[in-house]
C-alpha cells in the first residue's frame, strides 16, 4: 500500500520535505514561534484565495468546514439553495439538510455545468432563500462549475453564496473577494499538496453580517465560527485556534505552500493544465474518451468513459496490482460508468504520467487480445 503512486483526485502524494515535516518532533500548538508559523500559513492562505476576508484554518477535513460555515450563517429552518450536478454537490445538500436548514436543491445532470440563470430563477421565485451553495470543482465527473457568473447571478438577487473548493483551491485560479464569494472551504490535501488534517474557511462581511444578526447563537462551539474569531481576536498574539492543533502537520502544510509559492502560483496553475493536457492526449491515443466536454473539464482530474465491456474496477483493480498505481473509480451515479485519473501532489509530474500511460497500454493490451487483465468475477 505504501509503494502505490496515488493519482486520485485526493488525498495526495507529497514531497519528501513534506513528509519529513510530519515526522518532526511535536511543537506546541501555541507561543510565539507558533503564532509565527500560523500567520504565515494563513497569510499564505489569503494569497492563494486572492481574499482579504477572515481565514480560520480548523482541524478536520472539507466536509467539517462546509458544516461549520453552514450551521454559522444560518439558523435551524432557513431555506438555503444547494445547486449540484454531482456526487459532492448533493452531499453539500445533505450537510445542509442535516443542519436543520431547509434545502431548495437544483439539479443539473453530470455532464452539464451548473447554470447561473437558472440558478438566478430559482431564487427570483423564492424570496425566501438566503444562501446558495454549490461545488467549485466537482471531482465525481471533473466538471469545472463557473463560480464567477454564479456568484454574479446570486448577488444580483441580494442571496450569499458558499462555494465548496475543497478540489479547487491552489489547481485553478480563485478570486474570492473579485468573485464576491462569501464563504468558501478547502482543505490542504488536494491542490496545495499537504497532508490531511486542516480545513479554510473564508467569511466575508456579508456573511458576518449574516452570522451575528441571527436569532440564536449558532449550533455547537467547535464548529461555530464566533468560536474562532473570537480567539483570534483574544488570544491571537499566543494561542490563535480554540483547540488543540496537531503542529507537525501544520508545520508539513507550510512547507507544501513555500513549495508552491517558491514556483509561483501561476507556474503552479499552468503545470495542471500541461500535466491534464499529457494524460488526455496519452489516453485518447488508447481510444479512450472524456466523459465531459473539454471546455468543462478542470485540469486537476479526467475523467474518462470505460472502454465497451470493461468496467471501472477492473482497471483501476489492474493498475494497483500490475503497476503499483492507484486511479478512482466512478462515484454515485457515474460508480460502473467511468474511472478518475487525478494530478494533484505529485502526480503532477511527467513520472506519474508515464507510469499511469504505460499501466493504461499494458491494460488496453489484455483487452485488445480478449483477455480479462486481471481474473475478476463478471469476466
Amino acid at each position: 500500500m505504501n509503494d502505490l503512486k496515488l493519482m486520485i483526485p485526493g488525498p495526495v502524494d507529497v514531497a519528501d520535505d513534506v513528509r519529513k515535516a510530519m515526522g518532526s518532533a511535536t511543537i506546541p500548538h501555541y507561543g510565539d514561534a507558533w503564532v509565527e508559523l500560523y500567520g504565515e500559513v494563513l497569510e499564505v492562505l489569503k494569497q492563494i484565495h486572492s481574499t482579504q476576508n477572515d481565514l480560520y484554518l480548523m482541524l478536520g477535513p472539507g466536509t467539517a468546514g462546509l458544516d461549520a460555515a453552514l450551521g454559522s450563517v444560518l439558523s435551524q429552518g432557513e431555506k438555503v439553495l444547494v445547486a449540484t450536478n454531482g456526487f459532492f454537490g448533493d452531499r453539500l445538500a445533505t450537510v445542509a439538510t442535516c443542519c436543520g436548514l431547509d434545502v431548495v436543491t437544483v439539479r443539473f445532470p453530470p455532464h452539464r455545468p451548473i447554470d447561473p440563470g437558472a440558478v438566478a430563477e430559482r431564487l427570483a421565485a423564492d424570496g425566501d432563500i438566503r444562501l446558495v451553495g454549490l461545488v467549485h470543482h466537482e471531482t465525481s465527473t471533473g466538471m469545472l462549475n463557473p463560480v464567477k457568473s454564479i456568484s454574479e447571478a446570486v448577488h444580483e438577487q441580494g442571496v450569499a453564496i458558499l462555494v465548496d473548493a475543497v478540489s479547487s483551491l491552489g489547481g485553478v485560479p480563485l478570486l474570492v473577494d473579485e468573485w464576491e464569494l462569501d464563504l468558501v472551504v478547502s482543505v490542504a490535501n488536494k491542490c496545495l499538496a499537504g497532508p490531511p488534517g486542516f480545513t479554510s474557511v473564508t467569511v466575508s462581511p456579508r456573511a458576518w453580517d449574516m452570522i451575528v444578526q441571527r436569532p440564536d447563537r449558532g449550533r455547537g462551539w467547535y464548529l461555530n465560527l464566533e468560536t474562532w474569531r473570537e480567539y483570534a481576536d483574544k488570544w491571537g498574539d499566543w494561542h490563535p485556534q480554540p483547540v488543540t492543533v496537531p503542529g507537525q502537520n501544520l508545520l508539513a502544510v507550510a512547507v507544501a505552500l513555500r513549495r508552491i509559492m517558491g514556483r509561483g502560483l501561476e507556474r503552479h496553475f499552468e503545470e495542471f493544465v500541461r500535466i491534464a493536457e499529457s494524460v488526455r492526449a496519452g489516453m485518447a491515443l488508447m481510444g479512450f474518451e472524456l466523459f465531459l466536454e473539454p471546455e468543462w473539464t478542470c485540469p486537476l482530474v479526467s475523467t474518462f468513459k470505460t472502454l465497451p465491456g470493461t468496467r471501472p474496477d477492473d482497471i483501476a483493480r489492474f493498475l494497483v496490482e500490475e503497476h503499483s498505481i492507484k486511479i478512482a473509480p466512478g462515484i454515485g451515479e457515474l460508480r460502473d460508468q467511468v474511472f478518475r485519473i487525478g494530478h494533484m501532489g505529485l502526480a503532477q509530474s511527467d513520472e506519474y504520467v508515464r507510469a499511469v500511460l504505460a499501466g493504461v497500454n499494458d491494460y488496453v493490451g489484455g483487452v485488445d487480445r480478449g483477455e480479462p487483465p486481471t481474473q475478476t468475477p463478471g469476466w
